[in-house]
């Protein structure tokens, strides 16, 4: 009887035991950070940046031997075929829950060329809704290879971690899966991708160095890829979204060519309202705002800050909407306000999906200026001439 208990104690604990005979330590797993995704010639092509997750956790410095990441590139009839071509070349499990970013060249996000990846990856059972997505003119191995400033972890960079840059400079909002598949499947249809590009403005002591950048937008649809907004013409974009934002204008002082004054603008609110008069619908606008004085140049009084800032909002509106009228896309998604607020309208106007656009659709825009903080107790300069 007793070695009979001990024979079913013996089975049980193997039986308990045999769950974790197939875990994969981490040190033996290869873990995904980003994917680039071009479309050439009726293929895919496809770059896989495996990221060392060595320095990650090193608040000393990253270690000179290991190399931040390594880029792996395949090509395939579909994207699922690129991927099994580049499996054969790894020698350890590919681990997918890490991903952070997909980076898409013009070409993919042509002829619904879009679709069909973002379906994988959602089907995929260790991505995740939250996988960013960027859009970029330049090479992608080339973005990929880019470490962060001071050889910081991959994981720290602005492609992986844009809220990092967001607090700094909020113009080119973050777009993941889930507000991607949101905006494409609701009105207008359309979606702004941040625009990634190469800047050299940095340098070490040995040579010039690169760095990325969110220098705008690619606006996509349903029907593929529509066009880009640059820098210039993008700023006005962020005065006219829901979300709380932080950016900045630089106005003239006293109509002189050599003074200027930059200041930070703290976005309150946007309302939107759609006005509709016998089957046209036109749009207006509201934005509240506070300014807060950084530097200072010059005899300059509030009315005249007010002034100049709300003449900067209004033509940085005025050019994103002007871009977006010649491109054919609606980059306030004024059509998803009117669906809103009265889809009887919507439904009789719409076409395709979004309402019409001209560049008399947008009608009015109101800019208030609620405060202006000077940054100290007057609007006196600190050293007198």
């Amino acid at each position: 009887m007793k070695k009979k208990f001990m024979l079913i104690v013996s089975l049980t604990a193997v039986l308990l035991l045999a769950g974790c005979w197939d875990v994969k330590e981490p040190q033996r797993m290869y873990y995904i950070d980003g994917i680039g995704i071009d479309y050439k010639d009726g293929q895919y092509e496809i770059y896989m940046q495996i990221i060392n997750f060595a320095n990650v956790a090193k608040s000393e410095g990253p270690t000179p031997q290991a190399a931040p990441s390594e880029i792996g590139f395949a090509k395939g009839k579909t994207m699922e075929e690129a991927f099994f071509k580049l499996y054969r070349s790894i020698d350890q499990k590919v681990f997918w829950g890490h991903m952070t970013f997909i980076l898409f060249s013009e070409n993919a996000l042509k002829d619904e060329n879009s679709i069909p990846v973002i379906d994988s990856f959602l089907r995929h059972r260790e991505t995740r809704y939250q996988i960013l997505t960027y859009v970029t003119k330049d090479p992608i191995k080339d973005i990929l290879l880019i470490t962060p400033i001071l050889n910081k972890s991959l994981t720290a960079s602005k492609l992986s971690n844009p809220l990092h840059t967001k607090e700094l400079q909020t113009y080119v909002e973050p777009v993941d899966l889930r507000k991607l598949i949101i905006s494409l499947n609701e009105p207008s249809h359309e979606v702004n991708l941040p625009l990634v590009t190469i800047n050299k403005n940095w340098e070490t002591t040995n040579k010039p160095t690169e760095e990325t950048a969110l220098s705008g937008f690619g606006v996509v649809s349903k029907d593929g890829f529509k066009g880009y907004i640059n820098d210039g013409n993008a700023r006005g974009i962020q005065w006219m979204f829901h979300k709380k934002t932080r950016g900045d204008v630089t106005i003239k002082l006293n109509n002189k060519e050599k003074e200027f004054l930059t200041v930070d603008l703290e976005k309150l609110s946007t309302k939107i309202k759609p006005i509709v008069k016998n089957n046209e619908v036109t749009f207006e606008a509201e934005i509240k705002l506070n300014a807060i004085i950084n530097g200072f140049q010059g005899k300059v009084n509030t009315d005249q800050i007010r002034e100049g800032i709300i003449k900067e909002v209004k033509k940085d509106i005025k050019k994103s909407y002007e871009a977006g009228i010649e491109l054919d896309v609606d980059v306030f998604r004024l059509s998803e306000h009117l669906y809103r607020k009265n889809v009887k309208a919507w439904k009789k106007i719409q076409k395709d999906g979004k309402i019409p656009l001209t560049a008399d659709s947008l009608s009015k825009v109101n800019v208030i200026v609620n405060k202006v903080n000077p940054g100290r107790k007057t609007f006196a300069e600190t050293i007198n001439e």
